[in-house]
């Protein structure tokens, strides 16, 4: 349980929502981030080795010979377009499904994970694959009241986790009367034995 939750014998497990969905307050902090379809651009970051948005001043993003002036904070950064990533509308903030995304790139994929991450929402999916972050924190996302969730449910119907991709293995084998196979991989501490 998270740190905070003691679980007590006989107690209901807790309340796993939080760690599953956003709330409704997020989603419309996500819907208020200032955004220009045109002008609103990923760069990279050298400090952090990440990235950081910015807004197009100069420069055009179809042309991959050409040098674009990006706006970041109160400083301008001098880029070669085939090095500035398109920024996803509001609607994307924190995306069950990064397949859905409007501009794919490296820097929006960063960013989806990071807000998912930060929101406690561990779990995200990359098309057939589901993406876990572990948060080094017990949450409430493996327990009988979670299990019940995802228990008959298609992928779609039910929030990311790692039980939705095994639900389907399990029906596809039960319907098919075939092997099925799942890959866990990650770096050692990553969670693979807390998943399993």
């Amino acid at each position: 349980m998270p740190g905070h939750i003691k679980l007590v014998k006989g107690q209901a497990d807790p309340d796993p929502t939080e760690f599953l969905l956003p709330s409704i307050e997020m989603k419309r902090a996500d819907q208020q981030k200032v955004y220009d379809s045109k002008k609103s651009v990923w760069v990279s970051d050298p400090k952090s080795g990440g990235y950081r948005e910015g807004l197009l001043e100069s420069g055009d993003l179809e042309d991959p010979a050409a040098k674009c002036v990006v706006a970041v904070g109160h400083e301008k950064f001098t880029h070669k377009s085939t090095e500035i990533g398109k920024v996803n509308p509001p609607k994307f903030e924190k995306c069950e499904d990064m397949v859905n995304l409007t501009f794919l790139n490296d820097a929006s994929v960063f960013w989806n994970l990071k807000t998912r991450y930060q929101a406690k929402m561990i779990h995200t999916y990359s098309g057939l694959f589901v993406v876990v972050v572990n948060p080094y924190k017990r949450y409430p996302l493996y327990t009988h009241r979670v299990c019940k969730i995802y228990l008959g449910k298609r992928r779609n119907e039910v929030p990311p986790h790692l039980w939705a991709i095994a639900e389907t293995a399990y029906r596809n084998m039960l319907q098919t009367k075939k092997d099925n196979a799942m890959l866990i991989t990650g770096e050692s501490g990553a969670g693979k034995t807390e998943n399993t």
